[in-house]
């Protein structure tokens, strides 16, 4: 890692530790453990999609069936071999990375543009989530079954928290992995590779860049990402149902999470969580009849307004303010988009 990923690593303990200090004044209110809990996992959806979609242009519209196949495949696992679901986690993400491998390849080899890309896993969306309903046998069908694997409850009476609790730091571990991930996988050759084939895919190709390899690795990894994140997010649920990973309740959260924060933004992923998830709460608690009418028409503020996301339109409003105080203007630097927080 070279020392510009420095500072971003600094800056990502920061957040870490807000977010560790976070439960601690609602640790005793199972509601609000859960809209935090939700918050990492949407930021774990949202930045698996940014490394495909927002550096290599792959617009993965099925990340609620590949969630869900880490879930069904993690618990068919740990009860059909008879071993912990942590034994049986790595199982189902790896997976979930071949599958998003394998549409990404051949996506790749035939050059689907972006819209073709979005057509593709939108049917596979659509054919996962039938496949869920049909093989009761394996699924329990559209009732699913409960879903209380990994075993926290014993650390939960050891240290004497909730077990929401418990997970709530579980899934933070995950985020923060794939975080530092991300941090090293953007500022190394393939952050400047997946930039090249963003901006021209034959310009590229002309200085000797494979685009299938790059592409095909940036989506095995966002696979692996969101096959963990369906995984937590049927644990966080403690019962698993196709519904949990409907269309509406992953792939477009997790894509207005991340045009909220910020396409391409180290912290894009969390910060729109963060912003998105509050919106849903607070509407939840003070106007649930016209919940899903305001939250629509706040979206569309959100878009209209903060278009590349709230992480840039908050800078530009702070330099435009310190610009009109006299504050600024004493000279210039060069950032990467990622790390632009």
């Amino acid at each position: 890692m070279n020392t510009e990923t420095l500072p971003g690593t600094r800056k990502l303990a920061l957040v870490a530790a807000v977010f560790v200090i976070a439960p601690i004044p609602v640790a005793g209110s199972g509601y609000y453990i859960g809209v935090l809990s939700r918050i990492l996992l949407f930021a774990l959806f949202a930045l698996a999609l940014n490394i495909v979609f927002g550096h290599n242009d792959q617009l993965f519209l099925f990340m609620g069936g590949l969630g869900g196949i880490g879930a069904y495949t993690t618990a068919l696992v740990a009860d059909t071999v008879g071993v912990t679901a942590w034994l049986a986690l790595p199982v189902a993400a790896l997976l979930c990375g071949v599958v998003a491998l394998s549409v990404s390849w051949i996506s790749a080899r035939r050059r689907f543009t972006v819209i073709l890309i979005s057509i593709l896993t939108l049917n596979l969306q659509l054919v996962l989530s039938e496949a869920f309903v049909g093989a009761r046998d394996l699924t329990g069908g559209s009732t699913g079954f409960p879903y209380e694997l990994f075993s926290i409850e014993a650390v939960a009476e050891a240290v004497g928290v909730p077990t929401p609790v418990v997970l709530y730091y579980v899934i933070l571990g995950f985020l923060m992995a794939a975080m530092v991930a991300y941090v090293w996988l953007i500022n190394s050759k393939y952050g400047m590779a997946f930039e090249a084939i963003r901006e021209d895919e034959a310009a590229a190709e002309s200085i000797g860049i494979d685009v299938v390899r790059y592409k095909t690795i940036a989506g095995f990894v966002a696979g692996v990402i969101i096959g963990i994140a369906g995984t937590l997010l049927a644990r966080e649920a403690t019962y698993i149902t196709p519904s949990i990973f409907s269309f509406v309740a992953v792939d477009v959260i997790a894509l207005v999470v991340l045009i909220v924060g910020g396409i391409r933004r180290t912290y894009g992923p969390i910060v729109g969580a963060v912003v998105v998830e509050a919106i849903e709460a607070t509407l939840s608690n003070y106007a649930a009849n016209w919940r899903a009418a305001i939250f629509g028409a706040l979206l569309i503020l959100l878009f209209l307004y903060f278009r590349s996301g709230v992480i840039v339109r908050a800078r530009d409003l702070l330099e435009s303010r310190d610009v009109s105080f006299g504050g600024g203007g004493g000279g210039t630097s060069v950032e990467t988009e990622a790390d632009t927080d």
